[in-house]
């Protein structure tokens, strides 16, 4: 290795030098995309700073700026995956064909093996998958997310990753979870511009009030967002009414945790009240079909409801232990079909309103500036390859590239101005899969142990 490639990276292990020196790789991020199609139209896309600065013909940039051929491409904005255990791809495969209760006692044993580096390659291969199939964006809840923080930004990505709560009713596991987060908290202020922290309350059943209560608490102290599942399933909903008499829902809403700062995962088996308390406070609810309908959790999402009470409706992909994958795309047409499906309705959850789930509702719930290709708006998007017999004949772009074709057509992601794939490849994607599959084996080994 040169000598000033190991001067910079012995820096980038110096929290100080580390932070300038990503805020300095992400902030310049000049780029000319030219001949790209956009709502049908050709049209050059300028990015300044990581941000789209103009849009037209030839818009005015400075000299020397890279520039990409978008011929016979279509841009859209990249995917923003709402709720996802990004580490989890560790356990792609290892507990199928169980219900929840089954396999969360099963995964929860499995993650008595984790550690730094596993949870590191984990999160990088999972940041690869996603970049692969044009995610730019996640919101996460998983463990060690120190190590979670550095493989994101060494992915490039943009991820929200949140201090998970978990504690069982263990007054020690309470004291020491309130430490820890409080500590990372301090230790994310080094992490890059792109990567943001919050808190999750894994679920109201596996967390005591109280500590459910100061997590709440610390989160709307220090402007931080909050993450947690909600009604996942009919017998999760059934035991709590039989304990409290009243909804997961309505209890939340009762100890102050429902509104714009909190997502809601899966939100499944909601009542007509929940759905009004959900919309009224302005919570953001994300569908996680292909882990639902996987899980035989069910497959009922009120959408419309949801979307007509108020409630900012995204989309997700959950961990890729139970969904298997973390392709949103795919997740996304399967959300459609069962909508109109379970309603009989075939105009149930039209295109516009699907994609706007995957992109700008979610960017919003995170609070970016993002998810929409238009001027001011974050260099997030995607350029999708047409060149195929899927999107032949060429009469509906989001349709074919919705329910017609499969994610091999994304040839281009940009993350803030970035180009992190470029002809359907990722920069270092061989050494991502060949760690990821030694660090697979060693914990195969350690859970046999």
């Amino acid at each position: 290795m040169p000598q000033f490639l190991k001067v910079l990276n012995s820096l980038q292990k110096i929290p100080y030098f580390r932070r300038l020196f990503l805020y300095l790789l992400f902030m310049n991020r000049d780029l000319l995309i030219r001949n790209v199609l956009l709502e049908g139209r050709s049209c050059d896309i300028y990015i300044k700073k990581g941000v789209i600065s103009g849009i037209g013909s030839a818009p005015q940039c400075r000299d020397g700026v890279r520039t990409l051929d978008g011929r016979g491409m279509n841009v859209l904005p990249a995917f923003v995956n709402m709720h996802t255990h990004a580490g989890m791809t560790l356990f792609r495969g290892i507990c199928e064909d169980m219900p929840l209760k089954s396999w969360l006692d099963a995964v929860w044993k499995a993650e008595t093996a984790l550690d730094d580096d596993l949870v590191y390659w984990g999160t990088r291969l999972a940041c690869l998958e996603m970049i692969r199939t044009g995610t730019a964006v996640f919101n996460d809840m998983y463990w060690r997310i120190d190590r979670a923080a550095r493989a994101v930004e060494d992915s490039g990505m943009r991820a929200h990753l949140t201090y998970c709560f978990l504690d069982g009713g263990d007054p020690e596991k309470q004291r020491r979870q309130r430490d820890e987060c409080r500590a990372m908290y301090e230790a994310s202020r080094n992490w890059s511009p792109n990567v943001h922290f919050g808190v999750s309350i894994h679920a109201h059943y596996t967390v005591c009030d109280d500590n459910m209560l100061w997590a709440v608490e610390f989160a709307h102290s220090h402007n931080l967002l909050l993450h947690t599942h909600l009604s996942e399933t009919q017998s999760e909903n059934e035991d709590h009414g039989a304990r409290y008499g009243i909804s997961p829902t309505r209890r939340l809403a009762d100890m102050g945790l429902l509104g714009r700062d909190l997502t809601a995962a899966h939100t499944l088996w909601l009542s007509d009240e929940d759905v009004r308390l959900l919309g009224e406070s302005g919570t953001t609810v994300v569908h996680n079909i292909n882990s639902n309908l996987k899980l035989a959790s069910g497959c009922r999402f009120r959408y419309n409801e949801l979307r007509d009470a108020g409630a900012n409706v995204t989309m997700g992909t959950d961990g890729a232990g139970s969904s298997n994958n973390l392709d949103l795309r795919e997740a996304l047409k399967t959300a459609a079909l069962t909508q109109k499906a379970w309603r009989k309705d075939p105009a149930a959850l039209p295109l516009d309103e699907l994609l706007a789930a995957g992109t700008v509702n979610g960017a919003r719930a995170l609070g970016l500036n993002s998810g929409r290709v238009e001027e001011g708006a974050l260099a997030d998007l995607i350029l999708v390859d047409t060149d195929s017999p899927f999107f032949v004949p060429a009469h509906n772009f989001k349709a074919n590239f919705i329910y017609s074709a499969n994610s091999s057509c994304i040839d281009t992601l940009i993350c803030g101005g970035r180009i992190l794939m470029q002809g359907g490849r990722v920069d270092g994607q061989e050494e991502v899969l060949a760690r990821a599959r030694e660090e697979i084996a060693r914990f195969l080994r350690k859970i046999n142990a």
